[in-house]
């Protein structure tokens, strides 16, 4: 596979009511690609969102879910989550800031 780019490793952000209350601690949670690791997650966090400063990444892998139609039985994708920390001094990511 072709090497993953900084614009290609957060997919979207994660929009819960858990991770919502978590941003008032400068904690962000993003779906990143499955093969990124915490490395290329904190450049592209501070190079898509100008000002911000990555304190920690923490990342979980997630299984697809089960799922069935009729007897046939599938699964869905994989996905890769990923909760950024920001520091203290850092700016606020903008995409969050209307929500």
């Amino acid at each position: 596979m072709a090497s993953i780019r900084y614009y290609d490793v957060i997919l979207k952000p994660v929009i819960t009511e858990k991770s919502m209350n978590a941003m008032s601690e400068k904690k962000y949670t993003f779906l990143v690609h499955p093969e990124a690791n915490k490395t290329m997650i904190k450049e592209a966090v501070e190079k898509l969102f100008a000002g911000t400063k990555v304190a920690s990444v923490n990342t979980m892998n997630l299984d697809g879910k089960k799922k069935r139609r009729g007897m046939t039985v599938g699964k869905t994708a994989k996905t890769k989550k990923a909760i950024v920390q920001l520091t203290a001094d850092s700016k606020d990511i903008e995409i969050f800031s209307g929500l």
